[in-house]
C-alpha cells in the first residue's frame, strides 16, 4: 500500500513544471490595485507609460506615472478587485483586465504588458468606468 502511494507521487512529480507555482502578474497587480498601492504597481512600469485614466490620456515617464495612479486612488479609494480576463500564454506579451470597486464606483483596468530582456513591463494602463 505505502509502496503504491510512493509510486503514485513520484510519477505524479514528474509532471511537475516549476513554473506552475510562479505566481502569475495580473493576480499580483490585482492586489497591489485592491491596496491601492501605486508604489508596487509603478515597479511594473515600462521607462514610459501611455496612461488612460477615464478621459485624460497622455504618455509619462514612470514617476509620472506613479503620481498620476497615486492621485487616482486618492479620489477613488479601492474596495475590492477581481480578474476579469486575462491572456498569459505568450511568451513576450501579457495582457489582463481587472474590475475594480471603489467606494463609489466601479472601473474596468486594462494593463498591457510587454517582455523587455527577462521581466514584464506594462506599458500601457487603462482604466475607464465600467460598463453595466
Amino acid at each position: 500500500m505505502i509502496r503504491s502511494l510512493l509510486l503514485l507521487i513520484i510519477s505524479l512529480s514528474s509532471l511537475y513544471h516549476p513554473t506552475a507555482l510562479q505566481a502569475d502578474i495580473i493576480d499580483d497587480l490585482s492586489s497591489y490595485f485592491k491596496a491601492g498601492n501605486s508604489k508596487e504597481i509603478a515597479k511594473d512600469f515600462a521607462s514610459t507609460i501611455e496612461l488612460i485614466i477615464i478621459d485624460e490620456e497622455d504618455v509619462y515617464s514612470k514617476a509620472q506615472g506613479e503620481q498620476i495612479l497615486r492621485d487616482f486612488f486618492i479620489k477613488h479609494p479601492p474596495v475590492k478587485t477581481s480578474i476579469f480576463h486575462k491572456i498569459n500564454t505568450n511568451p513576450n506579451y501579457r495582457f489582463g483586465v481587472i474590475i475594480l470597486s471603489t467606494a463609489k464606483e466601479t472601473f474596468r483596468v486594462s494593463i498591457t504588458m510587454k517582455k523587455f530582456n527577462t521581466s514584464f513591463s506594462i506599458t500601457e494602463l487603462r482604466i475607464e468606468p465600467a460598463k453595466d
